[in-house]
């Protein structure tokens, strides 16, 4: 009896420290797992941001590229530069600095402010910065898409002036994408009409006529195009005023026509919505702004979230978290 109850103790001392391995091991998956996922929205917070641009570079930060919303807060006009943040790992971000701003600008409204919504792009050891920019008083019938160039994803970039045949009224959100081939088009948009066409070598020049994208419904501005399985994918901002939406469609051409397919980003609680769709390291990520820090509609700040796909290509609603 003796012995029986000595074994019965090594049993429940081994149980217990078989338990306690267990609970540990499992504490330390949940903790690398949150860690490793833990994204908080807005993920910048020390200064207002808006519009987000992501892209993935060669040396495997991704990056975005996003306009300033001024405190105090005087609507958009003041808008008058832009930053950029990277990562490595979806939770710590770098804010690299400002880039561009109006007063850099020879070309543009006297003014300055209207630095709206930009794009960025990549091709043959050059980085592309597009921005929409007025360049007269009357700032919305004189809207053009100008462009900086640098060698570095986030600094010294330097205008190299507007493109030729592309502007004029509420024209606005640039968007340029490259495809598998190297071939780039370029996108804009506003005032419910949406036009693409293929770019030059040179990046700054259209290689043909803009060409109205068919098929969109209800499409306002917030023009952005990704590839994913073959398959071509334009988002973008719908009318529904005071509670925009983020709208897609679906091509088997990068012009289109396109298939629209619906809403995958609910109202943010901003007047306007403006996002981005990437991937990095397997997973996809929508990028979108809110106002969940100042609680203003024009005091903004960037958010990022997950992005599912449905077996037929078709995208998830994306879940917005805090």
């Amino acid at each position: 009896m003796k012995t029986n109850k000595i074994d019965q103790s090594k049993l429940y001392v081994s149980l217990y420290f078989f338990g306690l391995v267990i609970s540990l091991t499992m504490f330390s998956i949940l903790l690398n797992s949150k860690s490793a996922f833990a994204q908080k929205n807005p993920f910048i917070t020390h200064m207002y941001t808006a519009d987000p641009s992501a892209h993935v570079w060669d040396d495997g930060r991704l990056y975005v590229y996003a306009s300033h919303d001024v405190d105090p807060p005087r609507g958009c006009d003041l808008m008058d530069k832009y930053h950029v943040f990277s990562t490595d790992d979806m939770v710590n971000w770098k804010d690299h600095g400002e880039i561009l701003r109006s007063e850099n600008v020879e070309w543009g409204r006297p003014e300055g402010g209207f630095m709206w919504a930009p794009d960025c792009a990549y091709k043959d050891g050059v980085y592309y910065f597009y921005y929409p920019h007025p360049s007269g008083t009357d700032w919305n019938n004189t809207w053009k898409v100008g462009v900086a160039s640098s060698k570095k994803p986030a600094k010294k970039f330097k205008d190299q002036g507007f493109m030729e045949g592309v502007g004029g009224f509420a024209m606005i959100d640039p968007c340029v994408f490259i495809d598998d081939d190297g071939q780039a088009y370029f996108y804009y948009g506003g005032g419910s009409k949406c036009e693409g066409a293929k770019l030059k070598d040179n990046m700054m020049e259209l290689d043909g006529e803009l060409q109205p994208m068919e098929g969109l419904e209800d499409f306002h501005e917030a023009t952005w195009v990704f590839k994913r399985n073959g398959i071509y994918y334009l988002t973008y901002a719908d009318n529904n005023r005071g509670n925009n939406q983020l709208r897609y469609a679906m091509s088997n051409n990068p012009l289109g026509p396109w298939e629209y397919k619906g809403i995958y980003l609910e109202p943010t609680g901003c007047d306007t919505s403006h996002g981005s769709v990437v991937e990095y390291k397997s997973q996809w990520y929508a990028f979108y702004h809110n106002k969940s820090i100042s609680g203003q509609g024009n005091l903004r700040s960037i958010c990022v979230d997950k992005l599912y796909f449905n077996e037929d290509g078709t995208i998830q609603t994306v879940i917005q978290t805090k």
